[in-house]
C-alpha cells in the first residue's frame, strides 16, 4: 500500500491537469478556473455544516456516556474530503464531495475498518490479546477476525 503514494502524487495531478485542460477547451479557460473555484467554496461550506453535525452527534454521545468512535472516524473523513476540496480538480472535488455525504462517509469508514491491520489482524487476534480462561470468544469467526461483536473478558498486556 505504501508503494503507491509516489504514483498516486504523480498520477493524480497529471490527470487532474489534463480534465482541467480539456474542460478548458470546452467551456474556456475564465469559466473553468471559476467552476474549480466554485466547487471549491461549495464544499468548504458543506464541510463547514457537516463538522457541525458530526461535532454534535460526537457530543451527544459523550453527555449519553458512549464513545463517539463512529463521529471522530467521520471527522478524519472530513478533514481529508475538506483537503481534497480545497485541492483545485475534479476527480479531487469529486471524492470531498463523496467525503460530505454522509452515506458514502460511512461506507468508507466501514471498508477502511474492514480491511484495516489493527481491525482485522493485529489488535483483536488471539496473539496479542489474552482472555480469560475458559472465556468464549464470540466476536471472533474462524479466521481470529472480528466480527463486530463485543468480546467481554480480561487483558492483560505482556510486555
Amino acid at each position: 500500500m505504501l508503494r503507491i503514494w509516489p504514483v498516486l502524487f504523480i498520477v493524480v495531478p497529471l490527470v487532474e491537469l489534463y480534465l482541467i485542460i480539456e474542460v478548458g477547451s470546452v467551456i474556456g479557460a475564465l469559466w473553468t478556473v471559476l467552476l474549480v473555484v466554485l466547487t471549491a467554496v461549495i464544499g468548504v461550506s458543506l464541510l463547514r455544516i457537516q463538522g457541525f453535525n458530526t461535532l454534535n452527534r460526537a457530543r451527544q454521545n459523550m453527555e449519553m456516556g458512549t464513545l463517539p468512535a463512529m463521529e471522530m472516524m467521520e471527522g478524519m473523513v472530513l478533514a481529508v474530503g475538506g483537503a481534497l476540496l480545497i485541492t483545485p480538480g475534479f476527480i479531487t472535488d469529486t471524492l470531498g464531495f463523496l467525503c460530505l455525504i454522509p452515506a458514502t462517509r460511512r461506507a468508507m469508514i466501514r471498508y477502511l475498518m474492514q480491511r484495516s491491520s489493527i481491525h482485522g489482524q493485529g489488535f483483536y487476534s488471539h496473539g496479542t490479546t489474552h482472555y480469560s480462561p475458559g472465556h468464549r470468544d464470540h466476536g471472533h469467526n474462524d479466521h481470529g477476525h472480528h466480527k463486530g461483536r463485543t468480546i467481554e473478558g480480561e487483558f492483560h498486556r505482556d510486555d
